[in-house]
């Protein structure tokens, strides 16, 4: 493109936060200035965490921002669940240094959405072409091993794939909307075991007096955020060693996102007890993490699984994405779908055996996804309603 001009910023904070918005679009929140800025700004995402921010953006001849990138080198690959410790092992016992790399994603979130972001009315392929050899320039200069592309949409896999990176074909758990009126009617579309599974689990999981409150933008109070922030460290540290996320972060996000957040939160005996922290997007509600200290049968699907459908449901969104891994969450609506990452590995050697580990894995994980979905919990579409 004449006149396009790529150029790196160490931090989000130096970019209009309205330009990049207008590239990033509105429906996935975790991909808007504030997000990001805010794990920047909290410390979350820092050098001395192995996350050094160097986003690329395209400017025209006149400066105007017409795509951006948001790029990390990366001293490990930690938070990002596209997990390539093992080709960063083989790399290494060759004699190569893996670390660091380039990363394109939203750190510690594992959800699909646009990569390369592209202001709307401008030339999609142009730009995503400009941004891509100015991420492999970095490659180059810097002597990196590798760039990853993580999460991309369907459409950055193809034209990624048509641009020679590699594709790598991994599965996630989402609940679509199917129309239904209210929880009652997901229910009926379920094989009668399954629905009286949840219908079971889910009056377990309230039993022993405990109360389930949704609260987002204008309800949401400090309150909620530190008893969430407790939930979310106790579990996060018993279950990974060190949480992602600090408290600074959560501040921040209420301070300038709070009506895309839904907390849903457990109280029992007037004590909160345990919650999910959820993000709103456009049409899709995003399940983020979790956290208790108190352990109830059932609470975890409760918060996780059922109260997003519900809230779902109620306010006309198609999909509910839950996060990484979890086949347990099949038997409870949620049907795998697959996830798509891109690599660039510019030595040859390691390019060849990573492609070839790459051809085999997308032929075990298409698999895996046909027959996930033929333990699918829904009705078949000719058969009537069972009796309860």
């Amino acid at each position: 493109m004449s006149g396009l001009r790529i150029r790196a910023l160490a931090r989000i904070a130096d970019i209009s936060a309205a330009a990049w918005d207008a590239c990033a679009g509105s429906d996935n929140p975790f991909l808007r200035h504030a997000f990001l800025d805010a794990l920047e700004q909290s410390g979350c995402v820092a050098p001395r965490q192995g996350w050094q921010p160097t986003h690329l953006l395209a400017e025209n001849a006149a400066g105007d921002l017409l795509g951006a990138m948001p790029l990390y080198f990366k001293g490990h690959s930690q938070g990002e669940y596209i997990f390539d410790q093992g080709w960063a092992n083989a790399y290494e016992r060759a004699g190569g240094a893996y670390y660091p790399k380039l990363l394109c994603a939203v750190p510690f979130t594992p959800v699909t959405g646009p990569r390369l972001l592209v202001r709307p009315g401008e030339d999609a392929t142009a730009l995503r072409n400009a941004l891509l050899q100015g991420a492999l320039g970095l490659v180059q200069r810097h002597g990196l091993s590798s760039l990853h592309i993580n999460f991309v949409t369907e459409a950055e896999k193809q034209w990624g794939e048509a641009a020679g990176l590699l594709h790598r074909l991994g599965e996630q758990f989402h609940w679509r909307n199917e129309g239904y009126a209210d929880f009652d009617g997901f229910l009926a579309a379920l094989a009668s075991r399954k629905r009286k599974a949840i219908k079971r689990e889910r009056r377990e999981a309230v039993a022993a007096g405990i109360e389930i409150e949704c609260v987002s933008g204008t309800t949401l109070t400090a309150e909620h955020w530190d008893a969430f922030y407790e939930f979310y460290i106790d579990t996060g540290s018993r279950k990974w060693g060190q949480p992602y996320l600090n408290r600074d972060f959560f501040h921040r996000l209420h301070a300038t996102m709070a009506e895309q957040v839904i907390l849903v939160l457990a109280r029992r005996d007037g004590r909160w007890i345990a919650g999910a922290w959820n993000m709103l997007g456009g049409d899709t509600l995003y399940g983020r993490n979790w956290g208790c200290i108190e352990q109830h049968p059932f609470l975890h699907f409760e918060c996780c699984y059922y109260q997003a459908i519900d809230y779902a449901i109620r306010h006309g969104l198609k999909r509910v994405e839950a996060g990484a891994q979890g086949e347990h969450k099949l038997a409870r609506g949620y049907l795998p779908s697959p996830i798509h990452s891109l690599h660039h590995l510019p030595d040859p050697a390691f390019h060849r055996a990573v492609d070839a580990y790459l051809r085999e894995e997308r032929a075990h994980m298409q698999g895996l996804i046909a027959a996930l979905d033929e333990h699918s919990p829904f009705r078949q579409t000719d058969a009537t309603p069972e009796s309860e």
